[in-house]
């Protein structure tokens, strides 16, 4: 049951990934890419509850977790699209690749293809915990406490992209640091609420069974890994010293992750 319910999930998701393939070449573009993360994520959860004869009280929590979080991520990062164009990072990624006439082929591979098998490979934990909680696991306290740290994280996660919104949005602060509200305590709030959001989603999943924690933890761990030293802060920080001239001494003050009071000035 489950193994076919995640070979229907993968079905799907490889035939919007294809979807979305084809309307990157229309508009010569393919960093839309990354408002389809979230969603690509509430859509394996969705997808994996329907799935289900019975939904029970955890399946049903997953999923609602899931899809809040997904949804509102996904709309968040479309908008700054629609509002900023073309991502600089995918254009220096396939740079190479377009001037060698392989556009296409790069794209789908490098982009569209890879970015759905770590997609499916992140959101294991709601797509596991969903099928294995069926209709007969109810909601423990082990659930509880996933559902709290995802609290925690889609606070920091919201409240976080808002505030840096705000601040965006005002012409004076052009070329200035963002360093006020969460921005204080940590350098990425966002990406810290990003990670509390999926371990706790991955601690909930794991009161459907031990197994499910086993096999999935994987999840929350590469997800981690990426918005601290690939991807995420890592990269987003090295164009970061040289656009913003004061980033270097907000380095020093303010906590890369987890948040923590500001250092004093020496």
């Amino acid at each position: 049951m489950i193994l076919e319910a995640l070979t229907a999930n993968a079905a799907i998701l490889l035939g919007v990934a294809l979807i979305l393939w084809v309307a990157a070449l229309q508009i010569d573009d393919v960093s839309f890419i990354d408002s389809f993360w979230g969603f690509g994520m509430a859509l394996m959860a969705f997808v994996s509850w329907l799935q289900l004869a019975r939904p029970g009280g955890l399946a049903t929590m997953l999923m609602i977790m899931t899809v809040a979080w997904g949804l509102r991520l996904s709309i968040y990062l479309f908008i700054r699209w629609r509002r900023e164009g073309q991502d600089k990072r995918y254009e220096r990624m396939l740079r190479k690749d377009r001037e060698k006439g392989r556009f296409a082929l790069a794209a789908l591979v490098k982009v569209f293809l890879g970015q759905s098998v770590l997609l499916f490979i992140v959101c294991s934990p709601a797509q596991y915990g969903i099928l294995e909680a069926a209709s007969n696991t109810p909601i423990s306290g082990l659930a509880l406490v996933g559902l709290a740290l995802y609290c925690v994280g889609i606070f920091f996660e919201w409240v976080g992209d808002w505030q840096l919104a705000r601040f965006k949005a005002d012409p004076a602060n052009e070329g200035e640091v963002m360093d006020q509200g969460l921005w204080r305590y940590t350098r990425h709030p966002n990406y810290f609420g990003d990670a509390c959001v999926w371990w706790g989603i991955w601690i909930a999943a794991a009161s459907a069974g031990w197994w499910v924690a086993a096999a999935t933890v994987i999840g929350p761990l590469f997800l981690t890994f990426t918005l601290v030293k690939w991807s995420g802060a890592a990269l987003l920080e090295k164009g970061m010293k040289h656009s913003r001239p004061g980033y270097e001494e907000y380095k020093k003050r303010t906590s890369a992750f987890i948040p923590m009071p500001p250092a004093k000035s020496s």
